[in-house]
């Protein structure tokens, strides 16, 4: 059982305060259980927010703006932010900064959260960003990840001159780039060498070497086999979209059985995308769900929707990211409606544990009024799901099902 966690007190203080307003907590006393469920926001560094909707959003994609968000996020206990990567405009992302840069600018307005940088191999070679990464690293005490993309648009790699490679090739030439940053990041002094198909390295030095070790935090996603090969094989995250009940269990245990076989099993861990509706009823989180729904953008879903087939549908399981996801789905990037977390706080904490149990790490969260959601989240949903580990909860699968399962079962 989890020890007892302080009781945190949280408040937003206009005259006394940093420059946002936000008085500084003691995030420590609240995340202290190193077995504690993790919690990471969406950065919304691309405009039209992380809905498909013309619905209206308090979220702005501007910097001055995610500074705010990322020390709400701090100050209220998250662990984690992932900023997006886009290279150029697509399904009402007009407009998209750029990764590594965005990233690192959050970190020298932080202290403690880490900032997970999205990277997409093509335009990106593994030596520039082995490089990027170990010099913000050391700028930041730490605090820099990278999310590796292999990439689903078409467009985005025709447009700047890159090849556009077939899907399992796609997630072949990640794993090699994964497999040449942490070579890279951990090579001794006779150096970097490597012979892939993709990348070629002789004896190549860097320095100086990322602050983490054994290097810093490498996630990646996907639903298909090939995204769970590397999930097994090479990343120390697996990120999960929106699912049900079986199918979290199953791709959990199948990225868990294959990681087995060449020894990682205890080094691969999970995390689920999860779009959030807080609201004081159960009722009035659906009615936004709907709004949301109601009045999706269509034309720009039924694009999404034909761009994405071949990341999906086209792979050889027939699962890979999106293959099986509605329209309805589609108005959020990764199923996260699908993961549930839309109703009271209550019920989304319950809901949280029942997901620790079947072997999630990290919950991935997204908001509509980043404003508002992502604040309000942290202080009210963040230390119920913390009083439920305190109490035990989140251990017992069966039990957490009995409870909360019914919600996530086809």
């Amino acid at each position: 059982m989890a020890h007892a966690s302080k009781k945190v007190k949280y408040e937003h203080n206009s005259t006394k305060s940093d420059t946002n307003g936000f008085t500084p907590v003691k995030q420590l006393d609240l995340n202290q259980d190193p077995s504690r469920i993790l919690f990471a926001y969406w950065v919304p560094n691309v405009s039209g927010g992380l809905v498909i909707s013309k619905i209206p959003q308090k979220t702005s994609w501007d910097l001055a703006s995610n500074v705010r968000y990322a020390q709400a996020a701090e100050a209220t206990g998250f662990e984690y932010a992932l900023t997006q990567i886009r290279f150029t405009a697509s399904y009402g992302a007009a407009n998209q900064h750029e990764s590594v840069s965005f990233s690192q600018a959050l970190l020298h307005n932080t202290t403690r959260l880490k900032v997970i940088a999205a990277i997409l191999p093509g335009p990106w070679n593994p030596a520039v960003v082995a490089k990027q990464i170990a010099s913000i690293d050391n700028y930041t005490n730490g605090r820099i990840a990278v999310n590796i993309v292999s990439g689903w648009f078409k467009g985005e790699f025709t447009s700047i001159g890159q090849w556009w490679l077939d899907h399992s090739e796609r997630y072949r030439r990640s794993n090699e780039f994964i497999r040449a940053v942490k070579g890279i990041w951990t090579a001794g002094e006779e150096g970097f060498t490597f012979g892939g198909d993709f990348y070629q390295f002789r004896d190549y030095h860097l320095s100086p070497k990322p602050l983490q070790k054994p290097h810093p935090e490498i996630f990646q996603g996907g639903n298909s086999d090939d995204a769970r090969v590397n999930g097994a094989e090479v990343s120390d995250w697996y990120f999960m979209n929106g699912n049900d009940l079986d199918g979290f269990r199953d791709q959990i245990a199948d990225v868990k059985a294959r990681a087995r076989k060449v020894g990682r099993e205890d080094h691969v861990r999970f995390a689920v995308n999860g779009f959030v509706i807080l609201r004081d009823t159960e009722e009035e989180a659906f009615h936004v769900l709907q709004e949301i729904q109601g009045k999706a953008d269509a034309e720009a879903i039924k694009a999404f929707q034909d761009a994405v087939k071949q990341a999906g549908a086209s792979t050889s399981n027939k699962e890979g990211m999106w293959a099986n996801s509605k329209a309805e789905d589609l108005v959020q990037y990764n199923d996260g409606f699908k993961t549930k977390l839309i109703g009271t706080k209550e019920q989304i904490a319950e809901r949280i544990v029942l997901l620790k149990a079947l072997g999630v790490n990290l919950i991935l969260t997204a908001f509509l009024h980043y404003e508002d959601d992502i604040e309000r989240f942290g202080k009210e949903v963040l230390p119920l799901v913390r009083k439920l580990e305190a109490d035990g909860r989140g251990v017992d699968v069966e039990d957490e099902i009995g409870r909360t399962g019914d919600v996530y079962r086809k």
